[in-house]
Parts: structure tokens; sequence; C-alpha cells
């Protein structure tokens, strides 16, 4: 069975800084017409960065969109033209002030497949060295280490609780388990 549906036509409804937001008419696989809306986005990174005593780096924040402030794995959106293991790199250093001697990319997941096109590539940070945060202008966070244990209890718990983190906690578990190799970046 075909389940591919076939653009007709193309708006963009909004553009801002930078997320797009179209809406589509579309041919459905019985021919049928249909609208579809969603974002465009340009690709973000998630880091499980992990501390040489073994501990996970999290993040402390409020998300306007959401109301409430989360604790999370750090992430970041993809700038225009840089590979996203070079994204991992400048978010980890930007937010956490960690620097990193070994990078594993994970994998990539998208999290909002109803209405986005966003994608997250997972990369693990090892060897962590402190050397500074270098947050942007406008941005407030807390930097917290934890056991990986006790992250992975907190996602049962419902402290960590946006799916970005879920992910890349249990892709790190997978890979500290060797289900999961990853790739050496």
């Amino acid at each position: 069975m075909d389940l591919v549906e076939k653009q007709l036509s193309s708006e963009l409804v909004y553009q801002g800084g930078f997320l797009k937001v179209h809406k589509d008419e579309v041919a459905l696989p019985d021919g049928a017409a249909s609208t579809r809306e969603y974002i465009l986005h340009p690709g973000a990174v998630a880091v499980l960065a992990l501390t040489p005593d073994g501990k996970l780096v999290l993040e402390r924040q409020y998300r306007y969109p959401a109301g409430r402030e989360f604790v999370e794995i750090p992430a970041g959106k993809i700038d225009p033209d840089e590979v996203p293991a070079a994204t991992a790199r400048r978010e980890l250093l930007e937010e956490t002030g960690y620097a990193a001697e070994r990078w594993t990319y994970l994998g990539t997941a998208y999290p909002c497949i109803g209405y986005s096109n966003e994608r997250i590539s997972y990369y693990l940070a090892e060897g962590l060295s402190q050397q500074g945060s270098r947050l942007d202008e406008g941005e407030f966070l807390e930097v917290l280490t934890v056991p990986v244990a006790q992250a992975m209890e907190m996602t049962l718990s419902g402290l960590i609780c946006d799916s970005k983190s879920i992910v890349g906690l249990h892709w790190l578990a997978a890979h500290q388990a060797g289900r999961m190799p990853g790739v050496a970046v």
C-alpha cells in the first residue's frame, strides 16, 4: 500500500527567526485532498555529557511555550551551515561551560512528527573539563550534575519529562549496556 501524500500546493504562513510555518494542500493515497499545517525546523542536537566521576550534566531552565521549568539534557538548534557535531560541541560549552575530549554520535530522533520536521541528533560527551559557560544573551539556566541512575529515576518520577531528555537517557542506557555502539566523532 502506498501511504505517501503528494504536495499539490504550499503556502508559507509565517517565517520567524528560525521557524517557518507552512500550510499545504496534499493528495492522499486514496486520491482525496487534505490540508497539512507544519513547522520547518533547522534541526537540533542533544548532549549526554558525563563528568569524570560518571555524573550526568543536566540543566534547569524555564521554557516559555510550556510555561514552566524543566530539568533536561543540554541541547540547542543547528545554525545554518553548521554540522550537528559542531553544534553539540558549541552548545555544551556555551550552556554548561564543559568541553569534552571524546564524542560519540548515538542517533537521530524526530520528536514532533505530526506537525514538524524537527530532528534531534544525540551525542555522548566524555572526558569533560570545565572551561566556563558562555550563555547566549537572554539565556538563563542552572547547571546540575547527578548520577545517571538518579537521572533515570527522575524520568520515572516526572521531574525529567521532555521527550528529548527521555530518549537521550534511554539511548545512553543502551550504549552503556553495549547494545548501541554509536560512532566516534
